[in-house]
């Protein structure tokens, strides 16, 4: 097999093209939410104080696979809490079956979720953060049930839920 200028050329602009991807992909999300939170530990407190899969999305905008958290089919009344610092998020009682595979709120606990502008994956979303610690916890979207038309979807590794 010969590798003519023409092939060489089209794959060099390929494996640029991606590692152009990866460092976008990298670069639009950084590690947990930029800024000062009321509750910070370093890495290695973080690290101790999560499993791997919540230290996976809480600190490095991690996803979960779709229907594998518990919490997606929490039913029960209580309060779904930030899994790294245990500020209450969402109540019980604005969390429906969305369909998605991820639990889903029609709206947080006021003052509880902080946005912010996520543009990997070649598209914008608005990612939320719990505003005590900055740890991610998903997205919301603009197409919920009433009253707020909203859908957060949330990852349940990011979440823990205390029962009424």
């Amino acid at each position: 097999m010969s590798l003519s200028r023409r092939n060489l050329l089209l794959g060099g602009a390929f494996l640029a093209g991606l590692a152009g991807f990866a460092t976008l992909r990298n670069s639009a999300v950084a590690s947990a939410a930029e800024g000062e939170f009321p509750f910070e530990l370093t890495e290695t407190e973080w690290r101790k104080r999560l499993t791997d899969a919540q230290f996976h999305v809480l600190r490095n905008h991690g996803t979960e696979p779709a229907f594998t958290s518990p919490l997606n089919d929490e039913k029960r009344a209580g309060t779904f809490v930030c899994a790294g610092c245990a500020q209450p998020l969402f109540d019980s009682a604005t969390k429906y079956d969305s369909g998605t595979g991820w639990p889903s709120f029609y709206t947080s606990i006021e003052g509880a979720i902080g946005t912010s502008v996520d543009t990997s994956w070649f598209s914008t979303r608005t990612e939320v953060h719990c505003s005590n610690c900055g740890g991610h916890q998903g997205h919301v979207f603009e197409d919920g049930p009433q009253p707020t038309g909203l859908r957060y979807c949330i990852n349940g590794a990011a979440l823990a839920f205390v029962s009424a």
